[in-house]
């Protein structure tokens, strides 16, 4: 049996001239660094291989010169195709120097291309990067003027449009594991994350081309069990052991037992976030988490959301997962971005991407750079920077509901909480809210167009998307509307009437997040008056996030109705109540239904009005405008 157990050297020197090469590895993990280190060494000292096109899915780097950013020598590349340039600056800056060519796609395309590439496909249909820069329409994806290929194409089929992109076939595949036999079967024991190795690899192969493995030690021939074998060896071509610190987990970790599954680790202990503007954005964006829902937080602010959740010990009732393939348990941070302590499973890559495109997220959290009247959203290209969209198309554009998160400004922002306000201290220095954002990555009229619920939170209120741009929804308490966001922003937002933000959330201790999440407390927001026959129905603050806060409404109500023992009239308080867009034709169920207008319009909802009442029970005096005495009509065909 051919003993394919190499040298890195040995394995690089097999890369030709004009190659294309795809590598693994997500953010600073599971990334071959010693086959990078090897192939810029054998470019340095020979100035070969030349004209190499490197395709890629999330950034494989450190940001500073490690990773695929060794590849940054003039002409070891003549093309990049990748969802993230933010990793490898360097190359990022050739391409905006027009010295390379350069695609920017969505992370889950390039992931399922491998795929396509190894089934012998031309390429994949997918409604991912409609309406953002990746639209032919709108630049297909192209960095630069010299780039002038078109990978991306847009299709009509049954009257209903596609874009189509293009598979580039694979000559060389960089990938990694943790044991290897001999004959090339590879395992990934202590890999935090499988990513696509196997799809690359099978696409290299299948091609006629190279498949490298790193790892981290050769085990004897047959004793890797059958089901613990991620990659075959009849598609591997090169083994290369590699040095421990250049297989490090990542690059902040050299091995966690936890992020590998080894072991299960202790999560109790999770340090609670400092109350300050990332926290407070991050508390708003909790109160949206989907009970029993799929979920997927991106970096920055968003991922301050985990935290959260943990300190109101609402994660067991959540599943977080990331694009990566990570899928349960605690997701983890900093360099080790994109694995999960104590995950219950670790799928492949463009699986999850599967389930991503497929619709199965529940709730995505992500930060946002720039946003526009329209509500569209840059995260790609702003402030001179080529960064890269990552997974950031894939997910929001198929995610049920969306928060975009981040500060208000940008650049030296400093605010002071206190006795439950806000107060800003220092406003940075960029503006997040502009006329027009750079680059679209988040088309607001396409999510509107599909009544995507989609909402916008800063440390000091929050916008909701509606099919006329972005409406002001909330304000924080100590902000005042004029001075502190409309001073700030390049336009002027709808506004009908801005509800307060939850002052919880500017009081440093805990939410009582479980009893909001669960509407444990729904029935305390229904009182009745048996003298009167009036059933009072404080909805001041409640939000309908998913069906089954309208089922639990709807039990609370049949519930309440009972115990009256007759049929009742109702006022109702909506005051800051908001329906999550795509929820509102579920209030035609069962054929009964009001006009279908949000309520957070405070239109004619209902048959009648009334005058507000000057007592409404125990629920308090109802705000004037806010009282509907509440009677029930048929709902019209098709609404």
């Amino acid at each position: 049996m051919k003993n394919k157990v190499t040298t890195a050297d040995e394995a690089i020197a097999l890369i030709r001239e004009g190659d294309v090469v795809c590598t693994t590895g997500f953010v600073q993990s599971c990334i071959p660094e010693a086959l990078h280190a090897a192939l810029e060494k054998r470019y340095v000292n020979t100035k070969a291989p030349k004209d190499l096109t490197l395709i890629m899915c999330a950034g494989a780097g450190d940001s500073k010169g490690l990773g695929t950013g060794r590849l940054h020598h003039e002409g070891l590349l003549k093309r990049v195709i990748a969802a993230n340039f933010g990793r490898m600056p360097k190359v990022a800056q050739a391409a905006q120097e027009n010295k390379i060519q350069g695609y920017n796609l969505p992370q889950g395309i390039i992931s399922k291309l491998y795929r396509s590439c190894a089934s012998g496909q031309p390429g994949l249909f997918s409604k991912v990067g409609l309406q953002t820069y990746v639209d032919p329409r709108l630049g297909g994806g192209k960095v630069n003027t010299v780039t002038t290929e078109d990978i991306v194409k847009l299709e009509v089929i049954d009257g209903r449009e596609w874009l189509f992109y293009k598979a580039t076939p694979i000559d060389v595949a960089l990938i990694r594991a943790t044991s290897a036999d001999p004959s090339g079967n590879l395992s990934m024991e202590k890999e935090a994350l499988t990513l696509d190795c196997l799809a690359q690899a099978m696409a290299a192969h299948n091609n006629g081309g190279l498949v490298i493995a790193q790892v981290e030690r050769i085990v004897e021939q047959g004793s890797i069990r059958p089901k613990d074998v991620k990659v075959p060896g009849i598609l591997v071509d090169a083994i290369v052991v590699a040095e421990p610190e250049m297989h490090r987990m990542n690059y902040g970790v050299m091995y966690n037992p936890g992020l590998s599954g080894e072991i299960r680790v202790p999560t109790d202990a999770i340090a609670k976030m400092e109350l300050d503007e990332r926290k407070i954005i991050a508390r708003r964006a909790a109160f949206e988490l989907p009970i029993n829902g799929a979920i997927n937080l991106g970096v920055g602010a968003p991922d301050g959301v985990a935290s959260v959740a943990a300190e109101e010990k609402v994660t067991p009732y959540l599943t977080m997962t990331t694009e990566a393939g990570a899928v349960g348990g605690v997701l983890a941070g900093g360099s080790s971005f994109g694995s999960s302590a104590n995950a219950h499973s670790v799928i492949d890559q463009n699986v999850m991407f599967d389930f991503y495109h497929g619709g199965g997220l529940d709730l995505t959290c992500l930060g946002m750079a720039e946003c526009d009247e329209h509500g569209n959203v840059n995260t790609s290209r702003f402030g001179g920077k080529l960064n890269g969209c990552g997974g950031f198309i894939d997910i929001s554009q198929n995610s049920r509901a969306v928060v975009f998160a981040g500060t208000f400004t940008a650049g030296g922002l400093e605010v002071d909480i206190a006795y439950g306000k806000l107060k800003i201290v220092k406003e940075g220095r960029a503006r997040k809210f502009v006329k027009n954002v750079e680059q679209i990555t988040f088309s607001g009229q396409y999510a509107a167009k599909k009544s995507q619920p989609v909402i916008y939170v800063t440390e000091r209120c929050v916008f909701q998307l509606t099919g006329g741009g972005l409406e002001l929804i909330e304000v924080a308490p100590g902000i005042d509307i004029e001075k502190h966001i409309l001073a700030h922003m390049d336009f002027k937002p709808i506004i009908n009437k801005p509800q307060p933000m939850d002052r919880r959330i500017f009081i440093d201790e805990p939410m009582d997040l479980m009893s909001e999440l669960m509407n444990l407390k729904l029935s305390e927001r229904i009182k009745y008056d048996a003298d009167r026959n009036i059933l009072f129905l404080n909805l001041e603050g409640w939000s309908v996030r998913k069906k089954s806060d309208i089922d639990d409404l709807r039990n609370a109500l049949v519930a309440a109705r009972i115990a009256a023992g007759r049929r009742v009239n109702s006022v109702v308080n909506h005051d800051g109540c908001r329906i999550a867009e795509d929820s509102v034709r579920l209030l035609c169920r069962d054929d009964r239904v009001h006009e279908r207008e949000p309520l957070s319009d405070h239109r004619a909802l209902h048959d009648e009005r009334v005058p507000a009442l000057e007592n409404a029970g125990s629920l308090g005096q109802a705000r004037t405008g806010t009282a509907y005495l509440r009677k029930s009509r048929r709902c019209p065909r098709g609404d």
